[in-house]
């Protein structure tokens, strides 16, 4: 875990809100961040390379969903910033400290980018909830605020993915994700 073992130097801020607090809080962002990054670079993996039937649909769907998660990126990382951290998100720190599994470089069919990535937003979609949840609890109702706009089209996208699967194998068989913790 790159970022959030990076030695957090605060910058001054006229926000009210402790040092240890505002620490604690950019240590969630940016295990956030981390896996914001790599979920995004994930989908343009799906996107580059997906095939078949549906292909135009999904290599256009997948085109959306992954600038969604750039907006998203550039607002997790400022609000580090807003609060004096240090955003850490560069590709190897992502890399690190992401909470995501690999990609999967052994599929060539739609169904299969599909389910991959469904597998990836369920624990994404999981860890935006807790970090709610945690960044009320420490008492940063703007960082839950941000958490909650994040999680809303998480869930969206989740459910489009998932719409997809409806009816498949997969589906029947899918289970819960594990519970995730918050980095």
């Amino acid at each position: 875990m790159t970022a959030n073992n990076h030695k957090q130097h605060l910058y001054p801020t006229r926000i009210d809100m402790s040092a240890a607090t505002r620490s604690q809080v950019v240590g969630l962002l940016n295990g956030t961040l981390a896996t914001t990054l790599d979920l995004k670079t994930q989908v343009k993996q799906a996107h580059w390379n997906v095939k078949g039937m549906d292909f135009y649909q999904l290599h256009l769907l997948f085109d959306e969903m992954a600038t969604e998660l750039e907006e998203y990126i550039d607002l997790v990382a400022e609000r580090v910033t807003a609060l004096g951290g240090l955003a850490v998100g560069t590709a190897r720190t992502a890399a690190a400290d992401s909470i995501l599994p690999e990609f999967p470089f052994d599929i060539v069919d739609g169904k299969e980018y599909v389910t991959a990535l469904a597998d990836r937003y369920a624990p994404y979609a999981q860890h935006l909830r807790v970090a709610i949840d945690k960044a009320a609890e420490l008492g940063d109702a703007d960082t839950a605020d941000l958490y909650t706009e994040i999680s809303r089209t998480i869930d969206k996208r989740l459910w489009f993915l998932e719409a997809h699967l409806q009816g498949s194998a997969r589906t029947a068989t899918a289970t819960a994700p594990e519970k995730v913790g918050v980095r």
